[in-house]
């Protein structure tokens, strides 16, 4: 006979676990299922920097939040409030108005209190001074609308998730490697299939949530969906997220939803493995573009480094690098720029990184087009308007004239030796295209209608993010729709 729970979860990252979470407070015997094995736990969660956008009302409303509220450099931060206007506004820009105006209301309006859940089940927070905050006349000043990150980052984040879950009494099982799902003739979603060697067992639940991530991990799926060349790109986090859950639920009739040609996609270290690095995980990012100038192979640049915090346009600028001869580019600071580039991106064991005392020498190491790099350099330093103080926790407004493209802030002439350079390709992280959900995150049907037994949350879901992405929001996004999940899962089949 099949087995009989109450809730089965299909993921074990963040959204998961969250999700077992909820429907475990309401009661109910919880199943969490993951196809990889034990040591590849969490999904793309694991391989985050574990930054949580949130809105708040500035440092005294985080500071119940964070793992050392007394911690000595609180005293010296400069952290303005994040409002609930602020965050949807974000959405809003980045995603060009396309975002679901009903999932990112949820999300703005619960993203505080989801916070504050967490924390409750054992999460630890942390302002993050390495990645989100620069030194000023001995201040530290927060930019971007981002602040918090869970302690030991994605890795920290999955062991506290496990450690409540173990305590909470929810089942976990590695190596589960979920096939289908078990539907009646009346298309009710009871239960799942799980493959183990040629043996196909059923297990039945009263709901299902669907948590087990896009098809970034498809080479495939992604040149189906996303376009030429991207059958090249690099995987940033988990091999395991091959579109599996968004097939399933798409052959029991599952409305497809969202930006299915879009993705989150980063500057990745270009000798990076072929996906995640479970040691180095998000330390093979290379995020601090704004300060430098990025070239093609070709000597040119292709895109304006200082269009926005990084929070805002880095999500995007891996597209742009796979656009290029060879799908990749490299990053060039001088002198100057360097203290700013974060240790564990650029210093960390196993950077891939050139440096020379000349921009001829540099280009030479490099193996790009000497010639068109140095005229490159010569015409982005002769556009340097030095019309501002550089500043880099504010959109400083020094930037160029009379190039394309432009550099619109933190430009800065590229003239101290030694100069650095750091080749870089595109890794994708996650596929924008999904699953479409109510504000229960119940699955709906082609039809708009819930298909009784079935929710989703986390990355599978469409909808929240088209063209691109503000820094921090999936995290959010997982936790605040797989509570909703989990909650709506138990009460639905009361």
């Amino acid at each position: 006979m099949a087995e009989e729970w109450d809730v089965i979860v299909v993921g074990s990252g963040n959204a998961g676990f969250s999700a077992a979470h909820s429907a475990r407070q309401q009661g109910a015997r919880v199943l969490l299922l993951e196809k990889a094995p034990k040591q590849w736990a969490g999904g793309n969660s694991y391989f985050t920097a574990g930054a949580v956008r949130t809105t708040h009302g500035g440092l005294a409303d985080l500071r119940p939040l964070l793992d050392d509220p007394a911690e000595q450099r609180l005293d010296r931060v400069d952290l303005a409030p994040y409002s609930a206007a602020d965050f949807l506004d974000d959405m809003q820009r980045v995603t060009r108005n396309r975002t679901d105006p009903v999932l990112a209301q949820i999300l703005v309006d619960e993203s505080r209190e989801i916070m504050s859940w967490l924390h409750d089940l054992g999460l630890r927070f942390e302002l993050m001074f390495h990645r989100q905050a620069y030194e000023n006349d001995g201040r530290f000043r927060f930019w971007g609308g981002l602040a918090l990150g869970v302690v030991g980052g994605g890795k920290g984040m999955i062991s506290q998730h496990q450690a409540a879950a173990d305590a909470a009494g929810i089942e976990v099982r590695y190596d589960a490697n979920v096939t289908g799902l078990v539907t009646g003739d009346d298309g009710e979603v009871r239960g799942v299939l799980v493959a183990d060697g040629s043996t196909v067992r059923e297990l039945h639940a009263r709901s299902t949530i669907l948590t087990c991530g896009g098809f970034e991990a498809n080479p495939q799926m992604r040149a189906a969906h996303l376009g030429p060349g991207w059958d090249m790109a690099l995987v940033r986090g988990t091999p395991y997220n091959t579109g599996d859950g968004l097939t399933m639920a798409l052959d029991a009739g599952a409305q497809p939803y969202g930006n299915w040609s879009g993705c989150h996609s980063v500057a990745w270290d270009a000798e990076a493995p072929p996906t995640g690095d479970l040691e180095r995980t998000n330390q093979l990012t290379r995020g601090g573009y704004p300060f430098g100038i990025v070239v093609n192979t070709e000597g040119r640049r292709f895109l304006d480094e200082g269009a926005d915090f990084r929070n805002y346009t880095y999500a995007k600028y891996g597209a742009e690098i796979l656009k290029q001869p060879g799908s990749t580019a490299v990053q060039v600071f001088d002198a100057k720029a360097e203290p700013l580039l974060r240790p564990e991106e650029y210093r960390s064991a196993g950077v891939t990184k050139v440096e020379a005392d000349t921009v001829e020498d540099l280009a030479k190491a490099l193996g790009i087009d000497e010639a068109e790099f140095v005229r490159t350099v010569e015409e982005y330093n002769a556009a340097v308007t030095g019309n501002a103080t550089f500043n880099p926790t504010i959109k400083d407004g020094s930037g160029t004239t009379g190039i394309t493209p432009p550099k619109s802030n933190w430009a800065q002439r590229l003239d101290t030796p030694p100069y650095t350079a750091y080749p870089v390709t595109c890794g994708i992280t996650f596929t924008f295209g999904g699953l479409r959900i109510d504000p229960q995150a119940r699955v709906l049907d082609r039809a708009g209608r819930p298909i009784s037994g079935l929710y989703a949350a986390g990355e599978l879901v469409g909808g929240l993010f088209y063209f691109n992405y503000p820094g921090g929001s999936g995290l959010t996004s997982g936790a605040v729709f797989g509570r909703r999940a989990g909650s709506a899962a138990v009460a639905d089949a009361a």
